[in-house]
Parts: structure tokens; C-alpha cells; sequence
């Protein structure tokens, strides 16, 4: 029975536990003092700190979040406070000698750490990764009592401040406890891996990448290292630098590079060849391995031209792309690592090449899925505007400034090596009402372009003015046919855009409309956003026209669908319930692909396709329809009842719309086309009782 204050996601318990005990014998039984990873997401006590008598704590596994279904009920007064886990931790006497951390890979929003009831440390922000040393706190050779106070509240020094999606509570991604020696590849960079992999200057010929190695000393003395960096190609070691480097006593957190050249380098080509390289940085004292950390290398080079769109390896690219949130039905922000694969796999399979992974940071594994999948990435912090709402998404504050440049630095320190992301996103959809951001922005700009020289930064607009000129790149959220007005308005804003300012350069960060695959019509009305009915084929003819639009239109840089899937809004009246952003080409639970996936599919996925859009529509008050077909084959054949209809061509989006005449009773229906040779078809049976 799912409790509905509190939803644990795990997967297999015995197996996590037989795999902590045998960590554990690993850790204390190796001898070369080598890095070590132990899980920590077994055995936890939770409780909310309202909860004060004994015995109120529950088990949990991590990943967890405490109002998944809470906020997933479109309660929009969802619980939102502090959420307590406690659990004991035994640690070895044998430990004794090494530096031990605790790494939480996400926690929202605001965490404190206390180990044995003192308070070790504070995080704010909640979709980065963070660290704490524990090395000197523990009590070795006994339990020691770890508690972490998680708060989700409203915070107004905090990104964000407001978002049209959930607030989940807990800890909702990994912790690990982490070995190291004393001298090592330092974690304590914005919990970053400590390596940087800068690519100065890549093309066909060569590829010159930086090795910017971040080392730790915390003992009194000097000690003499040898760091090497070592590139494989697969399993066969292609390059190797090593550095002597004299360390200076409580050295902490120091960099030093070492570059390297590869000549010809295998580039990472987007889906077509997502190539990549494996790193190799390890430290030495003599013959004696003290730590090794491994990071991927995808070389590419790309650049935006704001009348020809987005170049990858100097070919262009149209980005067919979406956006997405770490959301899911039932399980809220606390995904599993096949919950993520499952999405990259409906993304790739629909044809999509590019994602902006909204509204904050993803997980590191989402940025590997995207890596291995070859799908430009646009990652981006939480400074996320009202939109609609009347609260600020901007504080002119000491302490809010500091923690939105904290949140930049982590995003891009944690995620610097990942070669699919190529653009950091700094804001969405701010206003200028109030405190105005703009001076602000500037800053993350100038802080962004420190941190990370070689990515172009983005932000998602939907006001004129000052905001729009700051970053490299800009983009819209337009919604032109859903929220009031025509698609074909989309024509006019962009066209004129471009006229005015030509060398700006544009991309639509967000496009859609709402559907419920519950909710059908057989005529073509435009409903209300705001209301219960969001009928499935107004979204397939809103995502119809707009691609029309925006892929003739090659100064668009990219193009990003809101959204690839249905996601939790718990504020949200309308659709077919409440608490959900129905705008989705997929719905919540992954289920049911909707009419507009399959459209997208037919222009961005090559393989040979044909769709009947419309099927769910079962109860027809018309017989004469127009007759959607989505298909990339050169032509395609209907049959209604078993007679033939002339052959249509699809039109350059892929679609094809045929005039039938449904007779009262049963109507098969069978599209067919050709394409390589391969043969495909679709079909539809529907039931009618005559018409008037």
C-alpha cells in the first residue's frame, strides 16, 4: 500500500544489501589505499519533524521523496517542510588513515548534515550533487548516527522560487560514502570529479585538450606526486602524459594541467556517431597507486549562426528537440536509472536529437544517457521566472545572488566532461517588474564564460527587452495557437524577429499545447488551456502547423517541444485532472504515445513509418473526415472497407490528409506504404451507428 505522505522508489533491497556488505569486506580488506565507493541508500528512518513521539520514523530506501503522491493528487497545498533520515553507520577501526566523505547526489532543496548530533554542514539548492568530509568527526571501530534534515519549503534565498512544476521533498537521487588517501584527486571541487577536460581547440585534423587536475594535500608535509593521463580508444591506451608535481603542505583543491594532443581525432557526432573517449587520471607516490578517476572525452567543435542555425563538426544540423523534467507518475522526482534510460530510449526512438532538461540540473547519469545517445544537450540552472503566476522569480538579495552563482558553479563543474551539453542555460521566462535581473544576468554570464570558455550560454525568453542580448545564444517560449491567438502568429513573431535583429541568434526553447488521450472530438475546435477538455487532436494540429513553421525557417538555431512528457503541476486545474501539465507527446506513466509523437516521428526518425492519427477518436457524429496519415515513404496507399483511394504523396512534414467517408457500422481501415524496401502499414477499426 503506497503511503500517502511518503513514497519509497527502490529496486531489489537484498540485493543493495548484499552489495553494501560486500563493499564493506572490500573496503576493509584492500591494502593499496585506492579510492572506494560504498552505497548508502539502504536502512534509513523517516520522519517529518512535526513527527516528535517515539518511534514515529518509517524504513526507507533511497531514492525517496515524501509527496510524490501527495503532489501528484493536485493537492497544490502538498507538504512542503522538513523531512528527517537518520540511520546508524558502523565504522571499521581499519578506516583510520583515510579521508572519508559523504556525497549526496541530490537532495531538495535545503540539506544539513548532522553526524553523532553535531551539525557538520548546510547545502542549499536542490538538483546539484554536494559533499562533506567526515574524516574527523567519526568515531572509528563503532556506530556512528548519521541525520539529514531535508527542507523543501519556500525559501527566498534559494533557487527557485516559483516553477510551474513540483516541489519534491527528500533525497531523491544516491548518496555514497567515499574512501580516498590523504593525498588525492580532490572531491571537494563543487563535488565535482576533479578533472577537466578543456578542449581548446578541436577540428578534423587535431584535437588540443587541457587536463585540469584538482589535487588534494591536507598533511603537514610536502609530498612529491606523479599525476598521468591516459586517453583510451576503446580498451587501447592512445596517449600518455604523466607530471611530477611537489605539493605543498594543506594544499587544498589545487589545479594543475596537463595537455595533451590527439591527432585525428574520433569525433562525437551527435546521434549519427556519439563517439567517446575514456580518461584516465591517476595519482602516483612512487610505484604506489594512491587514486584514479575516470571521465569521458567526446571531442566535437559547433558553433551557431544566426541566419544558418546550429553547426556540429562544421556540418549543420537542424536540432529536432525537446524539453524534459525529472518527473514521473507515482514515483514523483525519485527515478531509477531505468527510468531514464526508458525516456532517452522514447526520445531517440521518436527521432529527437537535442533536449533541453528543464527547469534545473538533471542527475549526472541523465547527462551520460545523453552522451551515449549523441543528443545535444542544453543543461540549466533553476532561475526560473512567474510565468503567469504573481510571485517573483528574482530577489535582489545578497544572499540570493550568491546562491544562484553557487548552483552555476555546480552545474558546471559536476558536468563539465559531458559532451553533449553544449549550451548552459541562465534564466527562464524572468520579468522585469520589480527588481530587475538584468544586471544579475550579466554577472552569471561573465561567471558562466569563467567557469567554461568553450560552451556557447542560452537563456528561455518570453519578454522583449535587455534580457534577450546578454547571453550568446537566445531562445522563445511561444505558445501561439494554445494560449490565445494562431499558429500562424508564431510566423509573424519569428519573422520579424529575425528582420529587426539579424545577427541575433534564435531558438524556440518552448512549443506546445495540451492533450488528454482520454478526451476526443471529431470536429477541429480550438478548447480553452485553463479548461477540463483538452481534446488530443487540437495538440496534433497545433504541433502540425507549428513544425510547418519553424522547420522553414533555417535561422532557427533549435526547437524544443514543451514537453516529451506529461509531468506533475499540482497548482493545475485542467485536462482530464487535476495536477498535470498534460502538454506532453507522451503521457505520464510512459504508457501511451500520443497522436503528435507519431507526427514527429514520421519528419525526425528516418525509418520507414505510417500512422493513422485520430484512432482514439471512436464515437463519430460525421461520416466525411479528413483523414490524418503521418508517414516518410514516398507515397502512401488507404483502403476504407477494403476499396482503394488514390495514392497521396506526403507533403515536406510528412503528412498526408485524406477525404473518406465512414458508413455506418464497421469501417477497417488499412495505410500502406513503401520505403527501402520495407513495407509498412497501420490500421484502424471503428464502429459508427449512422450520422445526422
Amino acid at each position: 500500500m503506497l503511503n500517502y505522505t511518503s513514497f519509497t522508489h527502490s529496486r531489489s533491497n537484498s540485493i543493495q544489501r548484499l552489495f553494501l556488505l560486500l563493499s564493506l569486506v572490500f573496503v576493509t580488506t584492500i591494502s593499496s589505499a585506492q579510492r572506494a565507493v560504498i552505497p548508502l541508500n539502504n536502512d534509513w528512518l523517516f520522519r517529518f519533524s512535526h513527527e516528535v513521539h517515539k518511534g514515529s520514523g518509517h524504513k526507507v530506501t533511497l531514492p525517496h521523496t515524501w509527496n510524490a503522491v501527495d503532489a501528484l493528487s493536485g493537492k497544490p497545498d502538498y507538504k512542503r517542510g522538513i523531512g528527517n533520515y537518520s540511520r546508524s553507520l558502523f565504522v571499521p577501526a581499519s578506516w583510520q588513515g583515510r579521508r572519508i566523505f559523504i556525497r549526496f547526489e541530490g537532495a531538495n532543496t535545503t540539506t544539513d548534515l548532522f553526524l553523532n548530533g553535531k551539525h557538520i554542514g548546510e547545502h542549499r539548492g536542490g538538483y546539484g550533487a554536494f559533499i562533506f568530509e567526515l574524516t574527523d568527526k567519526l568515531i572509528y571501530g563503532a556506530k556512528n548516527q548519521l541525520l539529514v534534515r531535508v527542507n523543501n519549503a519556500e525559501q527566498l534565498d534559494v533557487m527557485p522560487l516559483v516553477g510551474d512544476f513540483n516541489f519534491y521533498g527528500g533525497i531523491y537521487r544516491n548518496v555514497a560514502l567515499l574512501l580516498t588517501n590523504d593525498v588525492c584527486i580532490s572531491p571537494l571541487d563543487y563535488a565535482s570529479p576533479g578533472i577537466y577536460l578543456r578542449q581548446t581547440k578541436v577540428d578534423a585534423q587535431q584535437a588540443d585538450v587541457k587536463a585540469d587536475v584538482m589535487l588534494d594535500n591536507p598533511t603537514d608535509k610536502i609530498q612529491q606526486v606523479e599525476v598521468a593521463v591516459e586517453v583510451f580508444s576503446g580498451d587501447k591506451s592512445i596517449i600518455k602524459q604523466q607530471k611530477s608535481i611537489r605539493l605543498e603542505a594543506q594544499a587544498m583543491v589545487r589545479k594543475y594541467t596537463i595537455p595533451f594532443i590527439i591527432h585525428r581525432p574520433h569525433l562525437w557526432n551527435g546521434t549519427q556517431d556519439p563517439f567517446i573517449y575514456k580518461v584516465k587520471v591517476s595519482l602516483w607516490q612512487g610505484k604506489t597507486l594512491l587514486d584514479e578517476v575516470e571521465q569521458p572525452l567526446g571531442l566535437r567543435y559547433y558553433k551557431v549562426d544566426p541566419a544558418r542555425g546550429f553547426f556540429l563538426n562544421g556540418r549543420h544540423l537542424q536540432l529536432h528537440g525537446v524539453c524534459r523534467h525529472q518527473d514521473r507518475a507515482i514515483v514523483g522526482n525519485a527515478l531509477a536509472p531505468e527510468d531514464i534510460r526508458e525516456d532517452v530510449k522514447l526520445m531517440r526512438e521518436m527521432g529527437v536529437n537535442a533536449v533541453r532538461l528543464a527547469h534545473y540540473p538533471h542527475s549526472s547519469y541523465t547527462y551520460d544517457q545523453m552522451d551515449r545517445a549523441g543528443i545535444v544537450t542544453w543543461a540549466e540552472i533553476p532561475f526560473v521566472g512567474p510565468g503567469g503566476y504573481a510571485d517573483k522569480g528574482f530577489v535582489d538579495s545578497e544572499r540570493f545572488r550568491a546562491n544562484g552563482k553557487a548552483q552555476l558553479c555546480e552545474l558546471i563543474r559536476q558536468h563539465f566532461n559531458h559532451p553533449s551539453i553544449c549550451f548552459w542555460g541562465l534564466f527562464n521566462e524572468l520579468k522585469y517588474e520589480g527588481d530587475n535581473p538584468s544586471d544579475y544576468i550579466r554577472e552569471l554570464n561573465t561567471l558562466a564564460h569563467a567557469e567554461d570558455s568553450t560552451r556557447l550560454t542560452t537563456c528561455a525568453s518570453n519578454q522583449m527587452g535587455e534580457m534577450n542580448f546578454i547571453t550568446d545564444v537566445m531562445a522563445w517560449n511561444r505558445y501561439d495557437g494554445w494560449y490565445g491567438s494562431t499558429p500562424s502568429t508564431l510566423a509573424t513573431f519569428l519573422d520579424e524577429m529575425h528582420a529587426k535583429y539579424p545577427q541575433l541568434c534564435i531558438a524556440l526553447s518552448e512549443y506546445g499545447a495540451g492533450a488528454s488521450v482520454r478526451q476526443q472530438q471529431d470536429s477541429l475546435i480550438q478548447p480553452q488551456p485553463n479548461s477540463w477538455w483538452h481534446p488530443e487532436n487540437w495538440q496534433t494540429f497545433y504541433h502540425i502547423r507549428n513544425w510547418d513553421i519553424i522547420s522553414h525557417r533555417p535561422f532557427l538555431w533549435g526547437s524544443f517541444v514543451w514537453n516529451m512528457f506529461d509531468f506533475g503541476a499540482a497548482h493545475r486545474t485542467e485536462g482530464d485532472r487535476p495536477g498535470i501539465n498534460d502538454k506532453g507527446l507522451v503521457t505520464h506513466d510512459r504508457k501511451t504515445k500520443k497522436d503528435a509523437y507519431y507526427f514527429y516521428k514520421a519528419n525526425w526518425n528516418p525509418e520507414p513509418m505510417v500512422y493513422i492519427a485520430g484512432k482514439r477518436c471512436t464515437e463519430r457524429k460525421k461520416g466525411d473526415i479528413d483523414l490524418w496519415v503521418f508517414s516518410n515513404c514516398k507515397s502512401v496507399t488507404l483502403t476504407i472497407n477494403g476499396k482503394p483511394l488514390p495514392a497521396l504523396t506526403p507533403n515536406d512534414i510528412s503528412l498526408c490528409t485524406f477525404h473518406i467517408t465512414l458508413q455506418p457500422g464497421l469501417n477497417r481501415i488499412v495505410a500502406k506504404g513503401m520505403k527501402a524496401g520495407k513495407a509498412v502499414k497501420d490500421e484502424w477499426e471503428v464502429e459508427t451507428e449512422g450520422f445526422h
